[in-house]
């Protein structure tokens, strides 16, 4: 089944920047710098499937597979914690009622776009799907602040998830590698030498050719 389906992380990505994800997720496109070094060793403990821990009314469950049918998505969350809740669900294995809660490990620090935040929303109508319930809020933790953000999963913020999704699946069904414009973000991706974004200021091959030769016979009149 997963197979059919997008990667869940890669919601992150497009938002960020389209041609980023059609590069990775489309063209199978990778390149590694500092920061995407550290945020795969952050992330190897928490997508250790065998780590999952109980202590009193907290169940910890690390590495957990989902997917979600209307999203078309699918992927592993980072850490879902089950809280023993009286108006929580029914766990196989476990007595009593509980009450999950996505969380997603980043690198770095809090942002202002919504990427991490359609990620982590993005997680939980997976679980939502699977599990028969439904989960108000989740928590994206930043590794430079060492501090969780709560988020809420607000109607706004479930239809931008919904929105999102549809648009990554229809690009990627069309194949097609959108070029991006220039900014600052542009330095931080580690794909930057790959994407050459800078090429993308080229309106199309006819007018690039066409100011060529109009330059070439500029030189030669003069």
């Amino acid at each position: 089944m997963d197979g059919e389906y997008l990667l869940l992380s890669g919601i992150q990505h497009f938002c960020f920047c389209r041609r980023q994800w059609a590069l990775i997720h489309m063209e199978q496109q990778w390149q590694e710098n500092l920061r995407t070094v550290e945020g795969r060793l952050e992330h190897t403990r928490c997508h250790n499937d065998s780590l999952r821990e109980k202590r009193g009314d907290l169940l910890t469950v690390r590495g957990m597979r989902v997917a979600s049918h209307t999203l078309r998505l699918s992927g592993i969350c980072d850490v879902v914690e089950f809280h023993a809740d009286s108006d929580g669900i029914p766990l196989q294995g476990q007595t009593g009622l509980w009450r999950p809660l996505p969380v997603e490990y980043k690198h770095g620090t809090t942002k202002q776009n919504d990427a991490d935040r359609l990620q982590l929303c993005a997680q939980a109508i997976a679980l939502e799907e699977m599990l028969v319930c439904t989960i108000p809020r989740g928590a994206l933790y930043y590794a430079a602040d060492r501090r969780r953000e709560m988020v809420d999963f607000t109607p706004e913020l479930r239809e931008a998830t919904r929105h999102t999704a549809a648009e990554m699946n229809d690009c990627f069904i069309r194949g097609h590698t959108p070029k991006t414009r220039p900014g600052t973000h542009c330095n931080a991706c580690s794909l930057k030498e790959l994407c050459l974004p800078t090429l993308c200021r080229k309106t199309d091959a006819g007018g690039y050719i066409h100011t060529h030769i109009q330059a070439a016979l500029a030189e030669e009149e003069s």
